[in-house]
This record gives structure tokens, C-alpha cells and sequence, in this order.
């Protein structure tokens, strides 16, 4: 082989390289995953390269496991019944107490609606600025999607408040009828609000006050939310009532369940916290000991 033929060869072979190197630098577009491989997926960036992954375990909870919401789980459900019915539902916005059972409350219906064809797609908040990429994605398929955004919440001048605000309501380009959003908060205006905020309202000649366009910013998101879903701390009975259900759960009787009562309490008092969450962890604790 002559030197001139294995020059042409190297050089062929730094440009195959460059070249690889040049696809893996350019963003490519959202590509659709393997719908049927989960029920739930994930959007991640990775090396620059957005990516709808499987979830390999997805996390079972069904709605009888949730105590002490019956009319938070009530309202879901049926907005849930509706979507996968194919008749108009609304996007949730779930708020409260923390530990209360927003989370388990979306995971829930996942695992009720799922075999209706019900999928659920987590994205993360910083994420949110690529939800029209999503949604081409899933842009007239037969399933029904939820995008879920966790812990929710902005600061101001977010570039993901912006999408979230055009995705829910007032982009240009249409939302297929199959995607809704479920996001849950421990805020229910989303963005922070402050004192100074409350300096450009105004009063009317009758008393009445009129917010400043300043809030009026800061409530616009959530009501872009079709459905409110509030939570709120357990009371003491709330809170034995779940503890028992974990231990009952796991196999203690009821005589055991009525003994674990005063730890369960001094457990909620050292946390400063009653919720579902405690509850599960305080069980966790006891079962171990």
C-alpha cells in the first residue's frame, strides 16, 4: 500500500471521527421511546441529548394504601376517570402540607389507570423548558399522558415558568387532547410571594382592593391549573390512624398497634410533624427496634 493511500486512510478516519464527535455536540430532536417497555418514563438531558427513559420499577401505591385524603383521592380519581375516558379533564395543581400524600396520590393513578393506557411522564422543574418538544412527542397517540412535576415551585424570572404558563394555557401551537399536567407544591401560588409586592395594589372608592400587577402575575400560573387539590397537617387521630394502618400492614396485631400508640406520638413531636409520611417512617423505626 503506498504512503499516499494510508495518508487518505487516516485522514478518512480523523474525519469519521470529527464527525461523530460534531453529532454527539448537536442537540438532536426528542425521540419517541419504546412506549411499551413501562408505564412510566422519565425526560433527562445526558451529554446534551434529551432522552425519554423507561422506568424499570415503577413504584406501586394504590389507592386504598393512601389514608386520610378520601376527598383528595375522590377528586383526582374522578378527574383521572375522565382523561382516560377520553372526555375533557383538567391539569392538577396539588398543594399543602408536606408528607401528606401528594406524590403517592399521583403514583396512584398511575397504577389504577395504567392498564387503560394511562402513562406518566417525569420531568424535573429545570426541565420544563423542553415540555413542547414533549408534547410533539406524544402528539396523537393513542395513550394518555401525564406530565408530572414533583415539588414545584419558581423564582423570579424562571425560564421555566414561561413554558409551564404557555404549556397549560396560552401557547400558540395546540396540546393534543391526550396530555395533561400534574404537578404538586408546598406553594400554592408557585412563585414566591412578598411584601413588596403588595405596594402596587389599589383600593376602590367602596373599600374594595384590587391586586397589583405584581400578584396578579404570581396567581396566574395556578390558575392556569384547572383543578386545585389542597392538603393540610393530619390531626393526632389522623396521624394514629395511619400509623396504624403501616403496622397493620406489616403484620403487629391490634394489641400491638394500641401499644406502639405513645411512641408513635412522641415520634410525630420530635419531627414537629404529623403527616403520612412520618407516619410510614415512624413504622419503618418501630418495626426495626
Amino acid at each position: 500500500m503506498s504512503p499516499t493511500t494510508d495518508l487518505t486512510q487516516a485522514l478518512l478516519r480523523r474525519a469519521d471521527e470529527a464527525l461523530a464527535l460534531l453529532r454527539r455536540a448537536v442537540p438532536q430532536p426528542l425521540q419517541a421511546p419504546d412506549w411499551a417497555a413501562s408505564s412510566a418514563f422519565r425526560y433527562r438531558r445526558r451529554g446534551g441529548q434529551a432522552l425519554l427513559e423507561p422506568v424499570a420499577h415503577v413504584a406501586h401505591i394504590a389507592f386504598d394504601d393512601l389514608k386520610e385524603i378520601e376527598s383528595q383521592k375522590e377528586k383526582i380519581r374522578r378527574n383521572t376517570e375522565r382523561f382516560v375516558r377520553g372526555l375533557p379533564a383538567n391539569n392538577v395543581l396539588l398543594t399543602g402540607a408536606r408528607g401528606t400524600g401528594k406524590s403517592s396520590l399521583v403514583k396512584a393513578c398511575l397504577q389504577a389507570y395504567a392498564s387503560r393506557g394511562l402513562r406518566l411522564i417525569e420531568v424535573d422543574k429545570s426541565d420544563l423548558v423542553d415540555l413542547p418538544d414533549i408534547a410533539d412527542v406524544v402528539f396523537g397517540r393513542p395513550e394518555r399522558f401525564v406530565v408530572y412535576c414533583d415539588d414545584l415551585s419558581f423564582e423570579a424570572g424562571d425560564p421555566a415558568y414561561k413554558a409551564l404558563k404557555s404549556m397549560l394555557d396560552g401557547s400558540v401551537a395546540a396540546t393534543d387532547s391526550n396530555v395533561l399536567v400534574y404537578a404538586t407544591s408546598n406553594r400554592r401560588h408557585l412563585l414566591p410571594e412578598t411584601m413588596k409586592d403588595n405596594l402596587s395594589s389599589t383600593t376602590s372608592d367602596d373599600g374594595e382592593i384590587h391586586p397589583g400587577e405584581g400578584v396578579e402575575e404570581k396567581i396566574s400560573l395556578s390558575e392556569r391549573f384547572g383543578l386545585w387539590i389542597s392538603f393540610y397537617p393530619f390531626s393526632q387521630d389522623e396521624y394514629l390512624a395511619v400509623v396504624a394502618q403501616w403496622l397493620h400492614a406489616h403484620g403487629l396485631s391490634a394489641a400491638q398497634i394500641e401499644a406502639a400508640r405513645p411512641e408513635a406520638l412522641l415520634w410525630a413531636l420530635e419531627r414537629g410533624a404529623r403527616s403520612g409520611r412520618v407516619a410510614m417512617q415512624f413504622a419503618r423505626q418501630y418495626l426495626d427496634g
